[in-house]
């Protein structure tokens, strides 16, 4: 797991119905029902990594209701929330986009 921390199956299970519930309150009423199966996707993600692989749905729906910017900014602190959830190998990478030449 990512920073070698313990994660226990209670408080892995708690930090994941947080995400869960932060990427369904960022969808809100209009998301929920304007874009049904990404909102199904996470509420029936099985573990973190599920939701993990939703993130750029939730981009994508936030993109269009608030903006690009926005939904960068929102889609950092869910990402952040997964930190010691995840195998090293789905950690975030710093894009190439972002890295000033």
């Amino acid at each position: 797991m990512l920073n070698g921390g313990e994660v226990t199956p209670s408080s892995l299970e708690k930090r994941t119905e947080g995400i869960r519930q932060l990427m369904l309150n960022e969808l809100g009423e209009f998301g929920e029902k304007h874009y049904p199966k990404i909102a199904l996707r996470i509420r029936y993600a099985q573990d973190a990594q599920g939701l993990w692989y939703a993130r750029g749905d939730v981009m994508a729906v936030i993109s269009a209701m608030q903006g690009e910017t926005i939904a960068r900014q929102k889609v950092s602190s869910i990402t952040k929330m997964f930190e010691g959830l995840l195998p090293g190998s789905l950690g975030s990478r710093r894009s190439s986009l972002t890295l000033s030449n």
